[in-house]
C-alpha cells in the first residue's frame, strides 16, 4: 500500500463545482526520494519501499551511510511503506502528489497534540458528577479497587495522567484537490497534528 510523506501546513476553505464549501486540511507532501526498495525474495523477506523526504544537512550519521549507498540527497525522514509488488519503483525515483487523485479515500496518520496531564473528564470523556444535590466529586474517576475484594486497582484503568502526542490514524478522508506544482494536498475535514507536524498519506482500500 504506498503511501508519501507530508508535512501539515494549516487548514483552508475549498470551493468545489457543485458550489459547496469544504473545509480542508492543506498537505506538503513530497516530493519524497525513493531511498531503498525491500523484495520478498531478498534478504529482507518482503516488498517495501523505503521514503525520504525533506532536504536536510543535519542528519545522523547512520542516516548518511543509508543515503550514500542510495545516492539521493541527504534528507530528515525516512518512512517505509508496504506494497504488494516492487516492480514499479526504483532508487532514487521521486514520488510527488500526483499518485493520489482528487475523490480518492485516503488515511492519514500523525501524531495528536500535547495536552499535558489531564484529567479523567478531559483524557477520558468521563461525565462526571452531578452538579447539584450536594455532590463534590464532578470531576475526579470515583471510586474504585474496592476495600476488601479485590483490595487493588486493575491494570488498564481508566485514570488521570499524560494526554497526546500519540500516534493516530484517521481513516476515509476525502482527497479534495491536488497541487503538483506546489507539491500539495488538499484533505477534505481535519487530521491528526499540529501545524508543521509529519503525516503520512496512503490510499485506502
Amino acid at each position: 500500500m504506498i503511501g508519501i510523506i507530508g508535512k501539515k501546513i494549516g487548514m483552508t476553505q475549498i470551493y468545489k463545482e457543485d458550489g459547496k464549501l469544504y473545509p480542508s486540511t492543506v498537505i506538503e507532501a513530497g516530493p519524497c526520494h525513493i531511498v531503498q526498495v525491500k523484495s520478498d525474495g531478498g534478504v529482507d523477506g518482503y516488498n517495501a519501499v523505503k521514503l525520504g523526504f525533506e532536504e536536510s544537512e543535519k542528519i545522523s550519521k547512520p542516516q548518511k551511510g543509508i543515503l550514500s549507498k542510495s545516492g539521493v540527497p541527504n534528507v530528515k525522514y525516512l518512512r517505509e511503506f508496504t506494497v504488494d509488488s516492487v516492480d514499479d519503483y526504483a532508487v532514487g525515483s521521486v514520488l510527488g502528489p500526483d499518485i493520489f487523485e482528487v475523490g480518492e479515500k485516503v488515511v492519514v496518520t500523525g501524531s495528536i497534540k500535547g495536552r499535558g496531564f489531564a484529567g479523567v473528564t478531559k483524557r477520558h470523556g468521563f461525565k462526571g458528577g452531578d452538579s447539584t444535590h450536594g455532590c463534590r466529586a464532578q470531576r475526579i474517576p470515583g471510586s474504585m479497587g474496592g476495600s476488601s475484594d479485590p483490595s487493588r486497582i486493575f491494570k488498564g484503568k481508566k485514570l488521570p495522567g499524560h494526554y497526546g502526542t500519540t500516534r493516530q490514524s484517521t481513516k476515509g478522508l476525502e482527497v479534495v484537490m491536488v497541487d503538483t506544482e506546489r507539491n500539495l494536498i488538499f484533505i477534505k475535514g481535519a487530521v491528526p497534528g499540529s501545524k508543521k507536524g509529519l503525516v503520512l498519506l496512503t490510499k485506502q482500500h
